[in-house]
């Protein structure tokens, strides 16, 4: 398992597996959230195996599957509610770990006044690229709902 911090308090990681949970609740989480989509691939049918596993270990269990590179404004603000209320620190994962970092970016373009620079770099320091994907960084910010967000609890 390769966990990499974006910021304090929120990490990401490629796909984990029942197997992993002892290990992520001993490195402190005490949240996870899941972005795949049940079915994505033949390691992930579905996540109940996954979320029995931490649930029975103490720890927060949230999907929000998103499917790559389709980041609705449902998914958005489904993270940004799921972020401002889990107990940290939060684990979050999907195939490679590129959905989660996207998502906490997108979470972040909702904030005022919100530069993008240091969220690219910390998602480039944590192996994902995501420099082209939010080339347009206006008509993202257009597309997220008009509440201005304060930054969460990490």
């Amino acid at each position: 398992m390769e966990l990499r911090e974006l910021e304090p308090g929120f990490s990401i990681c490629h796909a984990i597996y029942p197997v992993d949970i002892p290990e992520i609740k001993a490195l402190g989480f005490r949240s996870i959230i899941c972005n795949r989509k049940p079915g994505e691939a033949e390691d992930h049918v579905d996540d109940s195996e996954l979320r029995l596993a931490a649930e029975a270990a103490g720890l927060v269990w949230v999907e929000i599957p998103v499917v790559p590179g389709e980041y609705t404004q449902e998914a958005v603000k489904a993270f940004s509610e799921a972020i401002e209320v889990l107990p940290t620190p939060v684990l979050c994962f999907c195939r490679t770990g590129r959905r989660a970092a996207s998502l906490w970016v997108h979470n972040h373009l909702q904030q005022t006044n919100c530069d993008i620079g240091p969220l690219l770099q910390a998602a480039h320091a944590a192996g994902h690229d995501l420099q082209e994907s939010f080339a347009d960084v206006s008509n993202i910010k257009k597309s997220h709902s008009s509440d201005t967000k304060k930054p969460g609890k990490h």
